[in-house]
C-alpha cells in the first residue's frame, strides 16, 4: 500500500497517514453504495441496504478513508446463533486503491477488534470463479496462523433469480487470537 495507513485502535481513528481505517456512519452508507456498484464483481444490495448497515453494524464493520473520503469497506456481522463467529459480508475497495493492500488492511482492523470482543472464527461466502477473494481470505489465514476450511453450502439452484448466480461456499477462519 503506497503511504501509510492507521487502523482503528480503542474506538478511535488514527489520522497517521494517507487511509485511515475506522468504523463505518450512516453518512458513509450512499458512498459504500457506490463502491460495490462500481466493483462490478459484487452482489448490489439497495441503497437503503448499505445505510441501514452502515448504522446497525457499524461495530462489526470498517471503512477506509483517504483524504476524508471512504474508498473501501467490509461489512460484516457477529452471527446471532454463534456470537464467536463474525460473517464478512461483503469486501470492497474502489479502483483507485486497488493493488495496495488495503482489502488485507481492512480485515486485520476488523478482526484485531473483534478477537477482543470474543470472536474467533472469520466466516465469508466466496463463488468458486473469485480467485482473488479466494486468495484475500487465504493470505489472512496464513497471517493470522489460522486454519482455512472450505464446504458447499449454497448451490446455483438455491438462488431465486435464476440462471447466472454461481454457487456460494462457505469458507471458516480460525480459531483467531489476538495477533502479538
Amino acid at each position: 500500500m503506497s503511504g501509510k495507513h492507521s487502523e482503528r485502535a480503542n474506538g478511535h481513528s488514527q489520522a497517521a497517514g494517507d487511509v485511515v481505517i475506522d468504523s463505518p456512519t450512516k453518512a458513509d452508507g450512499s458512498a459504500l453504495w457506490r463502491i460495490a456498484r462500481d466493483s462490478q464483481k459484487l452482489d448490489l444490495n439497495s441503497s437503503y441496504a448499505y445505510l441501514m448497515w452502515c448504522h446497525d453494524f457499524s461495530d462489526t464493520s470498517v471503512v477506509a478513508r483517504a483524504d476524508g473520503e471512504p474508498v473501501g469497506f467490509i461489512i460484516g456481522y457477529r452471527r446471532p446463533s454463534a456470537p464467536e463467529s463474525a460473517v464478512v459480508w461483503q469486501v470492497a475497495v474502489d479502483s483507485s486503491q486497488r493493488g495496495r493492500g488495503l482489502a488485507g488492511s481492512l480485515l486485520d482492523a476488523m478482526f484485531s477488534r473483534l478477537v477482543t470482543e470474543g470472536v474467533r472464527y472469520l466466516e465469508t461466502t466466496i463463488t468458486p470463479d473469485n480467485e482473488a477473494s479466494i486468495a484475500l481470505f487465504a493470505s489472512f489465514a496464513k497471517r493470522w496462523n489460522a486454519e482455512l476450511t472450505r464446504e458447499d453450502l449454497f448451490a446455483a439452484a438455491d438462488f431465486p433469480d435464476g440462471a447466472g448466480h454461481e454457487p456460494e461456499n462457505l469458507y471458516r477462519i480460525g480459531p483467531l487470537a489476538a495477533p502479538n
